[in-house]
């Protein structure tokens, strides 16, 4: 963990570079690795086809991004790390902003300590390419 998702209308994938919102969201909460961990982050773009925003005028837009922790990190420091991925988001999408209608969201869980279960080779593959595990570029 963390697990990314950023759901987003399909009304912006020909004006906005995804991947590079991806990245722009993954990298901000990392940030230096020390609170969330590089090998862990798992991030995807969830193209929303079908919504309905607000009156359901064809430019209407959003985007929102879920991030899934696991547990035993503080109050301060997830309210920082969700706050540092909201204004990332905000700034990258500025352009798009001012230029339609758009919302934009971040939300924070911690995934149930109990139900969570998982296994990756990640930091293996991570050391093998010569990328430092706290890095996020």
């Amino acid at each position: 963990m963390p697990h990314i998702w950023v759901e987003y209308s399909t009304n912006l994938e020909d004006g906005v570079d995804i991947p590079g919102l991806l990245k722009t969201t993954q990298n901000a909460l990392i940030g230096d690795g020390t609170v969330f961990p590089f090998a862990g982050a798992r991030t995807r773009g969830v193209p929303v086809a079908n919504y309905l925003i607000v009156d359901g005028h064809p430019d209407n837009a959003f985007v929102h991004v879920l991030l899934r922790i696991a547990t035993g990190r503080s109050d301060e420091a997830k309210k920082a790390a969700a706050s540092r991925v909201f204004e990332a988001v905000k700034d990258f999408l500025a352009t798009t902003s001012a230029s339609r209608p758009l919302g934009i969201s971040v939300q924070m869980e911690e995934a149930d300590e109990t139900l969570n279960f998982k296994v990756s080779n990640y930091r293996d593959y991570l050391t093998r390419r010569g990328i430092p595990e706290k890095v996020a570029s």
